[in-house]
């Protein structure tokens, strides 16, 4: 069997690329002489804990489609991203890998200097469970202080739930939770969160038998755009146009942006914002 890797070879390819990419000597193995760089196949075989007859027909484009966990161990053992994981599995097996969650706190300086750019639009980051950590200025003044609050507390669900004043911001209360209660189940599922969301749930279920009775129907909306009212104690009625948007490399994480629906709204908000 020829050592080339054919053009059509698509999973070879790849794993021969990051395979030659590594450092056996970081990595623990002999530093003679090799012919070619990087580690070995016998040697990411080793660290995936697989056969190296096994992985030698998968760069040779031989064997058939291996399984999830297969590709899952060579993912660690070429100490892949999980961009290049994900990649891999595509070209491996024709779909994404499960989500694996990553809780992280805050955003980076980049992240936040497009939502401070997007002022006097009101936008926020929020995480998979719907926990809001980051904003503009636009958003404190509009929506919530969300700096005021404890971490803790700075959750959408909380918000609409057991805050009376968010509650009273809205004009059909019922019909928003609903839709926040359905598009939350979406995002969780989405990021693979489930361990993170039970106890969120647990305590909203607790405390109000309004979400108990919403979660229990398991009910699921997409939430990409809509329309959004609110009652600002200031300006007085307020319609936004709202989109939301995934971050890129991060599935725990969505940007969503509340645009002035009418020519009033943006004058009434940019007077007050400055």
């Amino acid at each position: 069997m020829s050592e080339f890797v054919t053009s059509d070879n698509r999973l070879g390819a790849y794993l021969k690329g990051r395979r030659v990419r590594l450092d056996p000597a970081a990595l623990g193995f002999a530093g003679e002489r090799r012919r070619t760089p990087g580690l070995r196949r016998e040697e990411v075989a080793s660290r995936a804990n697989i056969s190296p007859t096994w992985y030698t027909w998968l760069e040779q484009g031989r064997g058939g489609a291996p399984s999830a966990d297969v590709l899952d161990r060579i993912s660690r053992a070429l100490m892949l991203t999980d961009v290049e994981r994900e990649h891999l599995f595509l070209i491996g097996l024709g779909r994404p890998p499960e989500v694996r969650y990553h809780r992280q706190e805050g955003v980076t300086p980049r992240l936040q200097g497009v939502l401070d750019a997007l002022d006097p639009s009101p936008a926020l980051i929020r995480n998979a469970i719907w926990d809001v950590i980051a904003w503009n200025r636009a958003a404190t003044v509009l929506l919530t202080d969300y700096g005021a609050l404890p971490p803790e507390e700075r959750n959408v669900l909380r918000f609409i739930f057991l805050d009376p004043r968010v509650r009273a911001a809205q004009y059909d209360w019922e019909s928003v939770a609903r839709f926040v209660v359905a598009a939350f189940r979406v995002d969780a599922a989405r990021a693979g969160a489930a361990a993170e969301v039970e106890p969120l749930v647990d305590e909203l279920c607790r405390k109000s038998p309004e979400f108990l009775a919403m979660w229990r129907d398991n009910d699921v909306r997409s939430h990409g755009e809509g329309a959004k009212h609110i009652k600002h104690p200031i300006l007085g009625p307020l319609a936004f146009e709202y989109s939301a948007f995934q971050v890129d490399g991060r599935p725990d994480l969505s940007m969503v942006v509340y645009n002035p629906a009418t020519a009033e709204d943006a004058a009434k908000i940019r007077e007050l914002v400055g």
